[in-house]
């Protein structure tokens, strides 16, 4: 019988995913088994949510391409998924937007594909701006959800995520606020990394430390979308660092070139442009 104490918990990833890399699996492993170990959690679903192409980073390939391989990465798992709604949007979505949708998915019985639902968890009444979106938006009923019993949607990333809170511009402070406060962070990081440090020197992050989970990675693993990309521009091997259908799928395409990675060259990083631009206003 399931222990009815435990809190379900629904990890969720944003990134780029330029490629999906063996890497990026495996932190879904590493938290699920430190939740499990806690014997407080019990995840029931990962997702991998890639962002979209309004984001701006150099060399990031289309987000159709981007999808495509994470969901042949994940097609063996059963119970990592990957949801494009974000990868959709027209216009850049800031990772707390993305982590509002998917509890509101979690806490409605009718899914929606609108932003409108991607208010805060403590403000259920609250409406927000529509955005673009092209599966285009399908109205909310006027409904407080019922958050009883609706799993936690915590955020997982590497500590390099974490430690980009302090990058002036990249985050906005209210964001960090609700993404700790409500959701909760599952963190890997490597023995000996700062980012317990980096907490300490934060009082937001300190604040709420306890909603923080650092999980320590003992079997380190190197591996990441940017060697991948410079691998294949050198036309070197990348088998055995990404799936093997992720493999095929690029060479089929002919993905990453020296003129893929000079795509959005020179533009300013999407977060970038717009929370400099609303701290001015």
């Amino acid at each position: 019988m399931e222990d009815p104490d435990k809190t379900e918990v629904v990890l969720l990833a944003c990134g780029s995913f330029n490629p999906i890399t063996n890497m990026h699996l495996r932190l879904f492993e590493l938290a699920k088994d430190y939740l499990h170990e806690t014997g407080k959690y019990k995840v029931i679903k990962g997702i991998i949510s890639p962002v979209g192409d309004a984001y701006k980073k150099k060399g990031l390939i289309s987000a159709d391409h981007r999808v495509t391989m994470a969901k042949l990465a994940t097609k063996n798992s059963d119970w990592v998924e990957v949801d494009d709604w974000e990868s959709c949007q027209s216009e850049w979505l800031e990772t707390l937007k993305v982590l509002r949708y998917h509890h509101e998915k979690l806490s409605s019985p009718e899914p929606t594909n609108s932003l409108e639902n991607a208010i805060p968890l403590t403000k259920a009444g609250r409406k927000r701006k529509h955005e673009p979106n092209r599966h285009g938006p399908i109205k909310k009923k006027n409904q407080s959800p019922n958050i009883k019993n609706v799993p936690q949607v915590k955020l997982l990333c590497g500590s390099d995520v974490l430690e980009s809170f302090g990058i002036p511009n990249l985050w906005k402070l209210e964001d960090i606020t609700e993404i700790v406060e409500n959701h909760g962070l599952v963190c890997i990081s490597r023995a000996g990394n700062s980012v317990q440090k980096f907490i300490y020197e934060s009082d937001i992050l300190w604040k709420h430390r306890n909603n923080i989970h650092l999980v320590e990675e003992w079997i380190t693993n190197d591996i990441s979308s940017t060697k991948i990309r410079r691998a294949l521009r050198r036309g070197q091997s990348i088998r055995y660092l990404v799936p093997d259908a992720v493999q095929a799928y690029i060479e089929k395409h002919n993905l990453y070139s020296p003129e893929s990675e000079d795509r959005n060259a020179g533009v300013v990083l999407a977060p970038l442009q717009k929370n400099a631009s609303d701290s001015k206003n």
